[in-house]
């Protein structure tokens, strides 16, 4: 069976640099065009069942690709974004003013990072594990599982092995598609950071936010 991992179209608080976490931010104009795109991408793939994040972002993403199958999404509270806690709301160039020590942490090594009132990424991993293990033990064919960068990146380390301490080695785009296939009790990567789809839209370079 094939993972297809899809991050959220782009919102206001990606161009903005903003950190999100569990604001129900939507997607902008330009990220509900590209959720329709990813829709009809995936559109020609045998997709039995679409989960996703509770926030409107992952949503609604995730219905511009179940449309296009006649499913209804699945929300899982396991695949919601990481608790950024005190961070939540504020720009990549406010966090270093007032949590410098703690940003030096998370821009070196982020697996050791408690954020305050929120979540570490081990934390991430334990419950976004919970529907992997859900998965592979209901279905035979493709499964989307729409959700966030941190998600994303957390569980791409983990499938492969590799442990959170390699988080800033990954990069997932809005709507970046990555697929592991699953077969007898390994997770093989056979795509990462899919968005050629998106070419019509002449995005900018994209930052790792």
């Amino acid at each position: 069976m094939d993972i297809i991992l899809a991050r959220h179209g782009e919102t206001e608080w990606n161009v903005g640099e903003v950190f999100r976490g569990r604001a129900d931010i939507d997607l902008n104009r330009n990220g509900r065009l590209q959720a329709e795109l990813l829709g009809q991408y995936l559109a020609v793939t045998k997709i039995e069942a679409v989960y996703t994040s509770p926030l409107k972002r992952a949503v609604d993403t995730a219905r511009s690709i179940a449309r296009f199958h006649n499913l209804q999404v699945e929300v899982r509270e396991e695949l919601n974004d990481l608790d950024f806690g005190a961070w939540e709301g504020l720009s990549v160039n406010e966090v270093p003013l007032r949590y410098p020590d703690l940003f030096a942490v998370w821009a070196d090594h982020p697996e050791k990072v408690c954020l305050p009132g929120g979540e570490t990424l081990d934390d991430v991993k334990k419950r976004s594990m919970k529907t992997i293990d859900t998965i592979i033990d209901h279905y035979r064919e493709s499964v989307v599982l729409v959700t966030h960068r941190v998600v994303i990146k957390v569980l791409v380390c983990n499938l492969l092995g590799l442990g959170n301490a390699h988080f800033w080695n990954i990069m997932v785009d809005t709507c970046g598609l990555t697929t592991f296939r699953y077969d007898k009790g390994r997770f093989v990567l056979i795509r990462h950071n899919d968005n050629g789809f998106l070419k019509t839209l002449e995005l900018t370079p994209s930052k790792d936010f």
